[in-house]
């Protein structure tokens, strides 16, 4: 199984067009979702699920997920069933989860193989801590903005904050990864997508999902580590080793043992790969 310790970007691809698919897996970014759900109109169902399952017959050259349909449509069952032993299957990715029992359901079917969940509902962030620690096989989870937006009725996108940091705090709180932020759907904007990069890393999140390979650099730029972070991270690691307990840098600034953690993590994106 293909893994990144630290994924910073998920690029988001229609399972109906495997050239595009093909694309993907040489763009760069730490991830590809293959999409079966929203991306494939109900016409293009089959046909999607079978391209992918051609090409998941073979490992990949990065870690590969696939978003399967939601649990109570007619897709699900047959989805899981064709991809659930390829060998180029790093993830199962599941859309509108409302509560634990969707993790759990999947699952059980699943073995050990990785899940994720999107979370896409009032319902589903009211549940987000449940779905968070539902079962040791979800290792993360995230928003599903557009369809959350619309279940709200959320105007502006400042209302989406409470659930933003709502599904961060779970995460944290059920020890998965930081989440990665939803998708910007606007592919040409790209100061728009890196101020929201800007505000997703000010709330908490840890890389973003993508639907073009355009926006893959400035996600990436926006969450990796500044040389002025990089330059703090390391006298604080090296601060740490020559010292035990709190103590102050000589800049002022107040380190333990959570200031060390995080400096730690600070350098431990820069080698991700």
């Amino acid at each position: 199984m293909t893994t990144v310790p630290f994924p910073l970007t998920w690029l988001y691809v229609p399972g109906d067009r495997p050239h595009v698919v093909t694309k993907a897996l040489a763009s760069g970014t730490d991830v590809v979702v293959i999409d079966l759900e929203d991306a494939v109109a109900p016409d293009r169902k089959d046909y999607a699920r079978a391209a992918t399952a051609d090409l998941l017959t073979h490992r990949q050259p990065v870690p590969v997920h696939v978003r399967i349909n939601a649990l109570d449509t007619p897709w699900a069952e047959t989805d899981v069933k064709a991809l659930l032993s390829l060998p180029g299957l790093d993830g199962l990715r599941l859309p509108k989860v409302t509560g634990p029992d969707d993790i759990r359901h999947l699952a059980a079917r699943t073995a050990a193989l990785p899940l994720y969940a999107l979370l896409e509902s009032a319902l589903g962030i009211e549940h987000a801590y449940a779905i968070a620690g539902a079962h040791p096989a979800l290792r993360g989870i995230s928003l599903g903005e557009a369809d959350l937006r619309a279940d709200l009725g959320v105007r502006d996108d400042i209302g989406l904050d409470w659930s933003r940091s709502r599904i961060v705090v779970a995460a944290r709180a059920a020890g998965l990864a930081p989440p990665p932020q939803s998708v910007h759907p606007d592919t040409r904007d790209l100061n728009g997508l890196a101020a929201s990069c800007a505000h997703g890393r000010a709330l908490g999140f840890l890389g973003r999902a993508a639907i073009h390979p355009r926006q893959l650099p400035i996600i990436e730029r926006a969450y990796l580590p500044t040389e002025a972070e990089l330059e703090q991270a390391e006298t604080v690691i090296k601060a740490a080793t020559t010292e035990q307990g709190a103590q102050a840098l000589p800049d002022g600034s107040f380190i333990d043992a959570a200031v060390v953690a995080a400096a730690r993590r600070t350098l431990s994106l820069v080698n991700r790969r």
